[in-house]
């Protein structure tokens, strides 16, 4: 196979000499065909490294083409030219798997663009394999999300990533984006919620020097940061009704307005979101706009949560606690039988996060070098509905399904609580650590890791 190689399918002779004109710039060898059936063979003759097919042919239609690649020739991105604004056909092509989508009349920079991030995949490209390395987890149900981000990685579809809040929806998106032909890009992570709603606009479009009152400068917005790479929109849910379909447009032109700007700017940037909330419940409910979820929801990869996957609960505490070691320069405790026992029952509604915290929590009040069950200090009321036989029968149904959500207010409370004595014990000792950990009771070792993690030196 030549080293850029390119096969156009459409049956009008002009777009397949225009095609051919403009990769052929960029080094590519193209050959055309103007039907499925010639197209068919010459994939046979010889390997591509990316195919363009129009939607409409005489025999069949792009989509009976993009389905025969993904059967025969999985590792072969294929985009298709879609009809101007015909939204609904380029998302049945994502869905059945085409790599990308150009409408016409055809960019020739947009294609150029699209050619280019394709011809990063050549046949045997291991995308996939930085998230085997990362995701932790043995369980049927994280192979099946590895499996589907090896997938997902080569394409530039809109992917939604669902699931629980701590669930590591963050981190599946940075693997998505490392995985795939952006990785070389910027990835540019941004909490839709936590920008406030009068500056929402300015932040993802960018301003002009001049456009409002503060505007002493050009300010490029995060769609633009994101060029060349990855933009992902977490807690999208949040983002106010005007905003959505200012994002929808983007999304669907591929291009920004800055505010105060007469022209739009192009923009080259896969678009990943997420949200903790049900987005179907959301459009059904009125508080989000169905066609912008349509347009973002392409592909759906569901993280799991840890009531899913019990059995990747110890792999995942030992990788927590040699990572806690590692950041605080110490020996990690080890964890006792009991103690694993229990956090396989627990049901984790924080999930990886939650974990995390619980780990912190119980390496900072453990003594020895390894953590038993009672230093976890865990709840009976949030164990998984699997054990909750197990919880003793003093329990009443009152308490065993009381609500998780007042933990965190304890959890506040308690840390306050030992702020203020570690910082009466170290005033009392005119802040000799060695006298202040003897004077709390606990070893140096704890104290140095409570101070560290509650931000004191």
């Amino acid at each position: 196979m030549a080293d850029r190689t390119a096969l156009i399918v459409d049956d009008e002779p002009d777009i397949c000499e225009l095609l051919e004109m403009s990769l052929s710039t960029m080094g590519v060898t193209v050959r055309t065909a103007g039907n499925v059936t010639d197209a068919k063979k010459l994939l046979q003759e010889q390997g591509y490294n990316v195919c363009i097919t129009d939607m409409r042919l005489p025999d069949g239609n792009g989509l009976d083409l993009v389905e025969h690649i993904q059967s025969n020739y999985p590792e072969l991105p294929t985009a298709v030219i879609t009809a101007y604004g015909n939204v609904e056909k380029a998302v049945h092509a994502l869905k059945a798997g085409a790599f990308d989508f150009v409408s016409k009349p055809v960019d020739l920079e947009i294609l150029r663009r699209l050619v280019e991030t394709a011809l990063r995949l050549a046949p045997g490209n291991a995308a996939g394999s930085e998230a085997e390395n990362t995701l932790l987890g043995d369980s049927a149900a994280m192979d099946r999300v590895r499996s589907m981000i090896r997938k997902i990685a080569r394409s530039q579809a809109p992917i939604y990533i669902s699931g629980a809040s701590g669930t590591g929806k963050e981190l599946a998106a940075r693997l998505i984006h490392d995985s795939g032909p952006r990785a070389d890009g910027p990835f540019v992570p941004v909490n839709c919620g936590a920008i406030p709603d009068h500056l929402v606009e300015s932040e993802f479009f960018g301003y002009k020097k001049g456009s409002f009152t503060g505007a002493t400068r050009d300010k490029e917005g995060l769609f633009q940061s994101a060029s060349g790479g990855t933009l992902f929109l977490d807690e999208v849910a949040d983002l106010p009704m005007d905003m959505q379909v200012k994002l929808l447009r983007a999304i669907q032109e591929r291009a920004v307005r800055p505010i105060g700007d007469h022209r739009e700017v192009p923009i080259d940037a896969r678009v990943l979101s997420a949200t903790h909330k049900d987005l179907a419940e959301l459009v059904e409910d009125g508080k989000f706009r169905q066609d912008l979820f349509y347009r973002l929801n392409v592909i759906e990869l569901h993280m799991p949560s840890l009531a899913e996957r019990p059995e990747d609960v110890p792999d995942l505490a030992a990788h927590v606690l040699a990572r806690i070691g590692r950041e605080w320069d110490t020996v990690p405790p080890k964890l006792a039988d009991d103690a694993i026992e229990l956090l396989r029952d627990y049901a984790f509604p924080g999930n990886v996060r939650e974990l995390e915290n619980i780990l912190e929590r119980a390496m900072t009040l453990s003594e020895g070098d390894v953590i038993y069950a009672q230093d976890l200090h865990l709840r009976p009321t949030v164990l998984s509905e699997s054990n909750l036989g197990r919880v003793t029968a003093g329990d009443g149904d009152e308490e065993r399904d009381a609500p998780a959500r007042g933990e965190q207010d304890l959890e506040t409370y308690l840390e306050e609580v030992e702020r203020d004595a570690i910082v009466q014990a170290l005033e009392a000792t005119r802040y000799n650590k060695t006298a202040a950990a003897r004077k709390l009771g606990i070893s140096f070792r704890a104290l140095r890791y409570r101070l560290k993690k509650i931000g004191i030196e």
